[in-house]
């Protein structure tokens, strides 16, 4: 029940002038406190994996903070979406059949819970393409595994597959990110964790084309018919593309950042707060020795343009999967040029560099702290550190235990001379989201009666300076487009519609700093 004060006429006054009085001082300059008083700004964080122990019952939940805490953390990585099942009871994604205590225990609500209950973020971890991994099916009726796997016939059937036809990797099956209706599902899905969680950050993982292609140059997947019928739309090609054609892969690549982009968006349109990060492919050495971003196996085999998403501003935070050992000599070198292109990267947004402490020994993994932080040549760094992960703290948790390891890291980083996380520290603030300078446009292309138009051009010009500048984007397979972070001010967009279809193309929309602006073009019908 909600309470009201009543103040009663004689203290009415009083309280009016001490209101006034509060307001001018609230209003007067503020003056910084000294910086020794500030928590210095590091991402700190381990990734906690659904496959392993750590969030099945409340004991592994608060046996997880403390563990936390130990290494003053600042935030955590639970993986909450694994493969299309949820470690919560309330998100489009149906709850887990993994060994988890039985409703109405909540993994995810009793981690947010307790973790900032201790100042702890929670970032709820979600695989976006990887759809299931047994021969056995869940469990659940409306897993999208039953009802979009391999049963589904058609449109229905959103499997990811390769040029020879293969769909299953072992037990593996995957979405294709180039389907509209499984792109729209996932939006969907991400939201509402966000809807009904007080998460920190959503972290996307596997936001990309699968492994297990023949060449590292180029991508063997996304041959969903679907997928395949759209690029011929887009292209006016009618032939099966070969995996290395460019127009190919630069078209599976572009909807992969669509769908970034349909997710950044979507998240702002639910909670500005809520940053968006996604774990990073770093296969290989890195640009700086093969020629270039566009030659590295994260471009060109996965199709992931994790660079291109921080440039335009549609993540916040690049967790790269840094995952090289640091006794080997040739992987320590792919480390260090990761770690360099990384914190170089950044632009206005944030790196996160993330180790591998399954694959070195604790001190190994200590140095690659120490260097993951370390100033590049060009004075820039990390924006922190997340180690993967907390089930296998290091190579040897096999032999001494996860737990003994995690103690002897735990005391390697907070203790001793020069310990690298010896006091705490904040998560890195996002200035673009908590005052932001900049805007954004979305919009649905459709015709009269609901069919989107899929893969339009849509230009957005400045009214005032009318060709000094023009965005352009295009709309994805339901019709969806936006511009994200648009100066605020007026601005025309104009559609080219396809042949056959009329309508009014263009319409004017206001940006305001922080906000969506709507763009709408009704109307728009098929002769």
């Amino acid at each position: 029940m909600r309470r009201t004060l009543r103040v009663r006429p004689a203290a009415s006054a009083l309280l009016a002038c001490l209101t006034l009085l509060f307001g001018l001082l609230a209003s007067a300059p503020a003056t910084a406190a000294p910086s020794a008083d500030r928590l210095p700004e590091q991402w700190r964080s381990y990734w906690v994996d659904g496959f392993n122990e750590g969030i099945y019952t409340p004991a592994q939940v608060e046996r997880l903070i403390d563990d936390a805490l130990a290494v003053n953390a600042n935030a955590l990585i639970v993986q909450t979406a694994r493969r299309y099942d949820c470690f919560c009871n309330n998100a489009l994604y149906p709850r887990t059949d993994a060994a988890i205590d039985p409703a109405p225990y909540d993994p995810l609500a009793e981690v947010i819970e307790r973790a900032h209950a201790a100042g702890l973020q929670v970032h709820a971890w979600v695989n976006v393409n990887t759809l299931w991994n047994s021969t056995t099916p869940p469990t659940s009726p409306d897993h999208a595994y039953n009802q979009h796997g391999p049963s589904a016939q058609g449109r229905d059937r959103w499997l990811n597959r390769k040029a020879d036809g293969t769909e299953r990797v072992g037990a593996n099956t995957y979405i294709d990110p180039g389907h509209p209706d499984a792109a729209a599902y996932i939006v969907a899905a991400v939201q509402s964790i966000a809807r009904a969680y007080d998460v920190d950050g959503i972290n996307l993982d596997y936001v990309r084309y699968p492994d297990g292609s023949a060449q590292t140059t180029h991508s063997d997947w996304g041959y969903n018919p679907v997928s395949v019928a759209r690029f011929q739309q887009a292209t006016g090609r009618t032939d099966i593309p070969a995996p290395a054609d460019q127009q190919w892969s630069d078209w599976r690549r572009d909807q992969v950042t669509s769908l970034v982009r349909h997710i950044y968006l979507g998240l702002w349109e639910v909670d500005p707060r809520v940053r968006l990060s996604m774990d990073a492919i770093t296969y290989g050495h890195g640009p700086q020795a093969v020629g270039g971003w566009e030659n590295t196996r994260t471009y060109a085999e996965v199709l992931q343009d994790w660079a291109g998403w921080l440039d335009e501003g549609i993540m916040d935070t690049v967790v790269t999967m840094n995952y090289k050992r640091e006794w080997d000599p040739d992987q320590a070198a792919m480390f260090a040029e990761w770690s360099a292109f990384l914190a170089d990267a950044q632009g206005g947004r944030q790196a996160v560099n993330g180790p591998a402490l399954y694959l070195n020994g604790v001190d190994d993994s200590v140095a690659q702290v120490r260097r993951a932080l370390a100033p590049t040549p060009a004075g820039n760094t990390a924006a922190g550190w997340s180690g993967y992960s907390y089930a296998t703290p290091s190579m040897d948790s096999a032999a001494n235990g996860a737990a003994a390891e995690r103690a002897r890291l735990a005391e390697a980083l907070t203790t001793g001379p020069g310990a690298p996380f010896a006091e705490p520290a904040a998560v890195p603030g996002m200035r673009w989201k908590t005052a932001p300078r900049d805007g954004h446009v979305t919009g649905t292309l459709a015709l009269r009666g609901g069919t989107p138009l899929d893969q339009a051009r849509l230009t957005l010009t400045p009214l005032a300076a009318p060709g000094a500048y023009e965005s352009e984007t295009r709309t994805d397979g339901t019709g969806w487009f936006g511009f994200a972070h648009v100066a605020p001010g007026l601005y025309l967009v104009r559609a080219d519609l396809p042949r056959g279809v009329t309508g009014a193309p263009v319409t004017v929309v206001h940006v305001r700093r922080g906000g969506i602006a709507e763009a709408r073009l009704p109307g728009l019908t098929a002769r």
